[in-house]
């Protein structure tokens, strides 16, 4: 089976996608995935809470938002000394991407601003892919970022549009895609993608694929998160999510989104080293690990480093180096 890139999508290819017996929907995503990626390789990223708590959104999964009482207790940014003390720490656990979080809603162009600035321009140098979560950015923000050296962008849509105001109401669908679209306009590279067990549907799930998937170009990354549930948030007492599930959503995304990373986010420290494999096998080229046991706060826990690297190994996998993914699609005529 060969395939090309597509932007024209439609809800009911997507939903038969998902909907194929699960051992043909491995089959044919990992058949796809070998044809855009090298199936030995996984990137391995850290991710890097630059400044916590305190945030005004309500979304309601986050142990961040002011909103909530949570155990998260506030912190102001980070000394930039302090992030590349872990970026070097990550380097040298093989990690080839570090992203920097931010807990706000927005950038504001000040002295804060100007400090991640020159974060994004000193962990570059070190040789890493970097990327950035600082919330909605204007096209303006977007190119000091690009001008600083910023490889990544990363803003995810989390759910559907339909379902989107019942997890958060203090910012739109729209303000998020507007957000995206002020990274296109640079060379910038997108990372959007969603969480899962927030009370959605499947067809929720495939809507938001939808979306993503008729993004042109699609975002180079995509990461799936398994919601972790927070005392104190209103999603707090959310079942888990089925790692079938999980499988089906990674599957789907690496059929329709062939060359994009589709990122082992949030929620991988429940899994099994079973279970991770299949998220492997399904599409799965990336995921996030840690030296303190934690991925943004207390609340989300990450697999460390040593645990990683020995589930690689025992896999036969290798961690990928930074900058090898290709930037250009092949559009299907």
């Amino acid at each position: 089976m060969s395939v090309g890139i597509r932007y024209d999508w439609q809800i009911e290819e997507i939903q038969a996608i998902y909907d194929l017996p699960l051992l043909e929907l491995v089959y044919q995503a990992a058949s796809i995935h070998r044809q855009y990626h090298n199936p030995k390789q996984i990137q391995v990223c850290k991710l890097i809470s630059i400044k916590t708590g305190a945030c005004p959104e309500d979304c309601s999964y986050c142990a961040q938002s002011a909103r909530y009482k949570t155990e998260v207790k506030p912190q102001a940014l980070l000394e930039k000394e302090t992030v590349l003390d872990i970026a070097q720490q990550a380097k040298a656990s093989g990690v080839s991407r570090v992203c920097m979080g931010a807990a706000w809603r927005e950038v504001r162009d000040n002295t804060q601003f100007d400090q991640v600035l020159d974060m994004v321009k000193d962990v570059t140098d070190m040789g890493l892919e970097v990327c950035c979560t600082l919330g909605m950015l204007t096209d303006a923000q977007a190119k000091k970022l690009e001008t600083a050296g910023l490889y990544a962008y990363n803003h995810n849509l989390d759910t559907s549009p339909d379902n989107y105001s019942t997890i958060i109401t203090t910012r739109t669908y729209g303000d998020r895609l507007k957000t995206i679209d002020n990274v296109r306009q640079t060379n910038v590279t997108v990372c959007s993608g969603g969480i899962l067990g927030l009370g959605e549907s499947v067809a929720d799930r495939v809507s938001m694929l939808h979306t993503l998937a008729n993004l042109h170009p699609h975002p180079e990354s995509v990461p799936i998160n398994i919601l972790s549930q927070v005392k104190g948030t209103p999603l707090e007492n959310q079942p888990d999510v089925p790692i079938w599930d999980v499988v089906r959503m990674i599957a789907t995304a690496r059929m329709i989104m062939p060359s994009s990373d589709v990122r082992l986010s949030a929620g991988r420290a429940r899994l099994s080293q079973i279970e991770q494999a299949f998220c492997f096998m399904a599409g799965a080229n990336s995921i996030f690990s840690s030296d303190d046991g934690k991925m943004l706060t207390v609340t989300t826990p990450c697999p460390g480093y040593d645990n990683d690297q020995q589930l690689l190994s025992l896999l036969g996998l290798e961690m990928r180096p930074p900058f090898v993914q290709k930037k250009k699609e092949t559009v299907m005529g």
